[in-house]
């Protein structure tokens, strides 16, 4: 498979998730979490679904563009490492979704951060919430879930909180 299927799948995975993931939430109250902005675009598909004003936008520091930039009340600036925690503190386990593509070409590496942050984001999510993950994350008490229709096997994670 060539480098351009493989990214033709991941966005497509990506869409379909996360597509199902604010459709499955919708009638749930709290925010909607992005993490990592890189150029904006789930985060501009995230706010055509989820409205702006629902949608925090966690990043080390912004350089999307300009159309998919959210406003400055709406970004936790900062590692994730830290702002995680703090988020926990200011939102509690409220996160109707969480979205995560924070991994990059280098799959160990990919994993190690999947299970460093993996602790963090888990008390995040509300009961019922989703998570949609670009890599396999290691939870304790989320479920993973059937990827929905569309979405590619291994492009994406879909977890949800029972209870």
């Amino acid at each position: 498979m060539s480098r351009l299927d493989i990214f033709i799948n991941r966005m497509v995975s990506q869409r379909a998730c996360i597509d199902f993931a604010l459709t499955e939430t919708a009638q749930m109250n709290g925010p909607v979490f992005e993490l990592g902005l890189g150029n904006g675009r789930t985060y501009d598909h995230l706010r055509d679904g989820a409205g702006e004003q629902t949608v925090f936008v966690f990043e080390r520091a912004v350089a999307s563009n300009p159309a998919s930039t959210p406003p400055d009340d709406m970004i936790i600036l900062g590692d994730v490492m830290e702002t995680l925690p703090q988020a926990l503190e200011r939102f509690g386990p409220a996160a109707r979704f969480i979205h995560a593509d924070l991994g990059g070409h280098n799959l160990e590496k990919n994993d190690k951060f999947a299970r460093a942050i993996s602790p963090l984001v888990e008390p995040l999510l509300a009961v019922g919430g989703i998570m949609v993950s670009s890599d396999q994350m290691y939870f304790d008490h989320l479920r993973e879930m059937t990827l929905p229709e569309g979405a590619v096997d291994g492009r994406c994670f879909v977890y949800q909180r029972m209870a």
